[in-house]
């Protein structure tokens, strides 16, 4: 663990005392100082437990960024006691960021818990954090030859938190004398836990067991030091609560259709997915028969969803209803669409009148031209094949294309094929026409 370090602000004793004398307007720009950092004490052991008298030596890390090449730290050691050490100086040579580790060591003759920290004093002022350690000495009944007996006690129970997928186990510890007692968890065989607590006529100890997933099985509290000796086994069960990824669907049916038909119209079911990852089964209930399962999959990245269609042809005027089934799993909400059929309306044809003529010459004579001209209108949208004849012979046809209410007209002209009379015929689909004879007589 990094050692938390404290950063001098003060100004230092010598720095305070220049600050009183008179300063030319030369000098009135304060010189830069030097920046300190002190690390909390670390001692080492930490936490003793025997024999006493016991040693107990405390370190900690001064730095200091330099400005000038010889640089003096004084420093101090503040105890929990109240007490403080004689000030101390120490040298750094040269500019720049310098460290160095002071130390001070202490004798205990007995139990004691308390922290040092260390001032510095000089060129900037700053205290570190406390650095805490205790010492215990041990306690018990004497037997004849000069051996410490400490009788330790140990219990154990185990309360379960099934909304939290969890359970504690709760130790009471019991000594004869103040004492450090070494202790274990065992959970199923397995060491889970040790530690070292300090034993004053009793103490409890827990210990948190969180699986995240369902666990049954027994758990000892063992006592490793100063005396070996364990709890009573305590059995639990933890019921964690169920992560299977939870599993939805929905269906929506499609506006109500009012048109020409047959029509294809679409129900649309969402199916989704809390979290994880594989394949949902489901099948589609169309009008209360059940289909063929189909598949869906998910990555499992969080929540998921999925859009699946299923299409409804109507050639008449109703009604259709759908509900998507999950596989092992709850059926949704049915859901109807409905249809109006509307016949498609009578697009009619006719013929407009037509009108035919013909004319002779002399260099041509009896051999006459012939020419025609009708109208065809229609009602609406459609596309019509119409036909010219002349006596009987088709001599112009074609189609044309509507794209609503209208009339066209069509026209030929062609050669009477050596008649110089007879009649022209204007045909359409579906048997309309209109005919119109002509005749021509060769000049004089």
């Amino acid at each position: 663990m990094l050692a938390t370090m404290a950063i001098g602000l003060a100004a230092s004793p010598a720095a305070a005392a220049a600050s009183g004398s008179t300063q030319t307007a030369a000098s009135a720009v304060a010189k830069p100082k030097p920046a300190v950092s002190v690390g909390t004490p670390k001692a080492s052991p930490a936490n003793y437990e025997g024999r006493c008298p016991a040693k107990v030596t405390f370190s900690s890390t001064v730095k200091v960024k330099t400005v000038a090449s010889r640089t003096t730290v004084a420093y101090r050691w503040l105890r929990g006691d109240g007490s403080k050490s004689k000030v101390k100086t120490l040298v750094l040579r040269g500019k720049g960021a310098k460290s160095v580790t002071v130390k001070e060591s202490s004798t205990f003759k007995g139990d004691v818990k308390g922290w040092q920290a260390l001032q510095v004093l000089a060129p900037r002022a700053a205290t570190s954090g406390k650095g805490r350690f205790s010492v215990s000495c041990g306690g018990g009944q004497d037997e004849g030859d000069g051996k410490q007996v400490i009788q330790v006690g140990v219990g154990a129970r185990a309360w379960v938190d099934e909304g939290n997928c969890e359970a504690a186990l709760i130790g009471k510890i019991t000594a004869s004398s103040p004492t450090w007692v070494h202790y274990r968890w065992v959970v199923n065989g397995d060491v889970v836990d040790r530690d070292s607590v300090r034993v004053e006529s009793s103490r409890k100890v827990v210990h948190v067991i969180r699986p995240r997933h369902n666990l049954s099985g027994w758990a000892v509290l063992e006592i490793v030091d100063p005396v070996q000796n364990s709890s009573n086994r305590v059995g639990f069960r933890i019921r964690c609560k169920d992560e299977t990824p939870k599993v939805t669907a929905s269906v929506s049916a499609p506006d109500s259709y009012t048109g020409t038909c047959p029509v294809t119209r679409n129900f649309t079911g969402t199916i989704a997915v809390s979290h994880g990852h594989g394949t949902v089964k489901y099948r589609w209930i169309r009008d209360g028969v059940a289909g063929g399962w189909q598949d869906v999959s998910f990555d499992g990245r969080g929540y998921q969803s999925r859009t699946v269609t299923d299409s409804w042809t109507a050639s008449a005027s109703g009604t259709s209803k759908r509900a998507i089934e999950l596989y092992n799993g709850s059926t949704t909400g049915t859901v109807e669409g409905k249809v109006t059929c509307q016949s498609v309306p009578t697009i009619k044809t006719w013929i407009v009148g037509g009108s035919v003529s013909a004319k002779q010459t002399a260099v041509n004579c009896p051999t006459s031209t012939v020419a025609g001209s009708g109208n065809i209108s229609a009602t609406g949208p459609v596309k019509v094949k119409y036909a010219w004849t002349v006596n009987n012979v088709v001599v112009d046809s074609g189609e044309l294309d509507f794209a609503g209410a209208g009339t066209k007209t069509v026209s030929f002209t062609k050669e009477s094929n050596g008649t110089s009379g007879g009649t022209a015929k204007l045909t359409i689909g579906g048997g309309a026409f209109e005919s119109a004879s002509y005749s021509a007589s060769c000049p004089a």
